[in-house]
């Protein structure tokens, strides 16, 4: 039953939503600084959504949800403290958007944060509720029964993205709820231009997948269609969806003006909710006073919370440079590197057992990605055991879906899990790129610090052995300009397992790049990828390099610092005791990309007077590139020579051919000639 309060609750918040939006336009020369997006037109069904909502329950609203806002309990005021971009905007301390909301108040729904990008939540959203459906199957969720709500526009559910949430909500049964808003346009195209279907004819193809189409505009049925819907998933956890008709009645942002494309605007005022919510009222034992008084207080709040807000202190600059990481535990060696009576092993081994270690240390760890499953255990067997070991609930394959794998991992970690995941190789990152760069990296700094992805991206890289243009691509300088990420790149078995070790006690989302010629050593010259395997308490911290072959300074002699990560390492070492030279070359293994060790480099090269820097990568436009210019840059003085680098030779793909691999990547033959050249210089 709608009660009479619950009727005053909702014209309240309808009230507040359209008084913001027209003090928004009165004062359109000083709020448009920053873009914004408002709710008006659809503020009937987020209004009907966010009541409903409890403070267990997640919510992923949109860019133009400020009614979702408000009626969860969110203040005028909070929402212009965004909008004015001030230091004090609760969402994001001025770093994102109006209505880009990311909240952790013990009272309200959690909002994780979320991007700009239409559609972009839905995967994160979905994660979320992958995370209560495994935290609920291995029994450590607690009595309440949480839910997820995914506020999306219509416009974004012709993505890719969208269909790989609403594939993996069906395939495990998982308690969310989709809220499509559909007011006909996708900025300045509309339905009829981008989509065969709308959202819910759309949603038939994924079975298990229950959709309803209502009248947006009408607080009856939304609030009861939406009663139905929440009440259902929260008592059988599986997922709905609602497609909510609705106009626009505002611009599309504020940057981007209706009156600039559209040609239906007298149509969709005839569907203003506003009017209808107010006659609804009327019938229903409300009077014209008590109506216009709360539109008149309405009006008033939001007058006052702005005239206040304008004068609200900005950021100061200093406020730029925190919460780019949650800082970690993890800031020294520690453990037992070699033990005493340890077996020698090789590196996916060290893998395969840290894994294992982590997952019996802590029930709230799990892995998933493409293969991992007991039937295959990886495509390099890095998996081998463990779901026969810890049950399918916790080792499980998913679709081909790397942008899931990857953008889902956001939604674990906000309901306190910590997800192991895998791209099966290097080459298939690409469709996870999207969530990897704009959800998982930028969520602790655009949330001020309130939601950091505490995750681990694994990644088999590199070339051996004819993997062919698909198999073997090395892809760091690509993920190394993606801020906001802890990037490991081990050349040896006890380093990978203490960088995991390390990466799994971190707050913050991790990726590792593990050599998959090295995983064996079977490629010549690798044995010393091979460990005694370190003990279960070791762990290594990030931005520690490694002086793997140390030498003295020498004034007699010329001296050359290799600076390497990876398989370089192993060229480097070799290269250095075929030409006996041990006691010359200096070689640094990076250990970590991200941070970067630039210490113990510049240390080393100052020292030694030359530096070659050895990759695998194509080496033009690469981090290995970049790292040679901030060498020259900081060590230029005590420099004997031009920083030299080399990689692959730079051609689009890596062939199958055996010959034409072997001339387009690095080997110890080529980091022997170009050692020669440098010292010849």
């Amino acid at each position: 039953m709608i009660t009479k309060d619950i009727l005053k609750q909702a014209f309240r918040n309808l009230c507040t939503a359209k008084a913001m939006t027209e003090l928004y336009e009165e004062n359109f020369k000083v709020v448009s600084k920053y873009v914004h997006a408002t709710s008006r037109g659809h503020e009937v069904i987020q209004t009907a959504v966010g009541m409903q909502l409890l403070p267990q329950d997640y919510v992923f609203p949109y860019y133009r949800d400020d009614s979702i806002l408000l009626s969860i309990g969110m203040e005028p005021k909070d929402l212009m403290l965004q909008l004015f971009a001030k230091k004090d905007d609760p969402f994001s301390g001025g770093r994102t958007y109006y209505s880009h909301p990311s909240l952790r108040d013990d009272d309200k729904p959690k909002i994780p944060h979320q991007s700009s990008a239409t559609g972009m939540q839905a995967i994160p959203a979905t994660g979320v509720a992958l995370g209560m459906w495994y935290k609920e199957t291995e029994g450590i969720q607690d009595t309440e029964k949480p839910i997820v709500v995914c506020s999306l526009g219509d416009a974004c559910v012709t993505e890719g993205e969208i269909a790989e949430a609403f594939q993996m909500a069906v395939l495990k049964k998982l308690p969310i709820l989709y809220v499509v808003q559909d007011n006909g346009w996708d900025i300045s195209a509309n339905e009829k231009e981008t989509r065969a279907q709308n959202a819910a004819e759309y949603a038939k193809g994924f079975n298990g997948l229950e959709a309803i189409s209502i009248d947006g505009t009408n607080f009856e049925e939304s609030y009861t269609t939406v009663k139905n819907a929440i009440e259902t998933i929260r008592e059988e956890r599986r997922p709905m969806l609602i497609h909510a008709k609705v106009p626009l009645l505002n611009h599309h942002t504020s940057g981007v003006r209706m009156e600039f494309y559209r040609d239906d605007l007298e149509e969709a005022k005839t569907r203003d909710p506003f009017p209808k919510m107010k006659k609804y009222l009327a019938e229903n034992g409300f009077t014209e006073d008590e109506l216009e008084a709360i539109e008149a207080l309405a009006r008033v709040k939001v007058k006052e919370d702005y005239s206040e807000v304008e004068k609200a202190d900005d950021p100061s600059p200093e406020d730029l440079f925190t919460h780019d990481f949650a800082p970690t535990t993890i800031t020294e060696e520690k453990g037992e590197r070699s033990p005493t009576n340890g077996e020698k092993v090789v590196m996916v081994d060290c893998a395969l057992h840290a894994i294992e270690e982590i997952m019996h240390e802590d029930k709230t760890s799990l892995l998933y990605g493409q293969d991992v499953g007991g039937r295959l255990g990886g495509v390099f067997r890095e998996a081998a055991t463990l779901a026969q070991k810890f049950g399918d609930n916790r080792v499980f394959n998913t679709p081909i879906q790397e942008a899931f794998i990857i953008g889902s991992t956001v939604g674990m970690s906000a309901v306190g899990l910590k997800p192991i995941v895998e791209v099966q190789f290097a080459d298939y990152i690409w469709p996870g790129l999207n969530q990897l760069f704009t959800e998982v990296s930028r969520s602790c700094y655009l949330s001020n610090g309130k939601w950091p992805v505490s995750m681990v991206l694994r990644v088999p890289i590199g070339a051996y052995g004819s993997g062919g243009p698909y198999h073997s691509s090395s892809v760091e300088s690509v993920v190394t300009n993606i801020r906001g990420l802890k990037i490991a790149y081990p050349s040896n078995g006890a380093d990978l397992k203490g960088l995991l070790k390390a990466a799994y006690h971190d707050p913050n989302p991790v990726v590792i790049f593990e050599h998959k010629g090295l995983y064996w050593s079977k490629v010549p010259g690798t044995k010393g990828a091979t460990s005694i395997e370190p003990a279960e308490d070791y762990v290594l911290p990030f931005g520690k390099a490694w002086v793997l072959q140390e030498i003295w300074k020498q004034e007699e002699k010329e001296t050359i610092s290799i600076i390497t990560y990876g398989m370089g390492v192993h060229w480097a070492m070799n290269a250095s005791e075929e030409l006996g030279m041990q006691d010359q070359i200096e070689v640094i293994d990076l250990r970590t990309l991200a941070p970067l060790d630039e210490e113990t480099v510049m240390k080393s090269v100052k020292k030694c007077g030359k530096c070659l820097v050895v990759t695998e990568e194509p080496s033009n436009n690469s981090f290995a590139r970049a790292l040679s210019g901030k060498i020259q840059e900081e060590c230029f003085r005590y420099l004997d020579a031009p920083v030299m680098t080399i990689g692959s030779e730079n051609m689009p793909a890596i062939p199958l051919n055996s010959t034409l691999e072997e001339t387009m990547i690095p080997s110890t033959a080529k980091v022997k000639k170009k050692i020669e050249e440098l010292l010849n210089y």
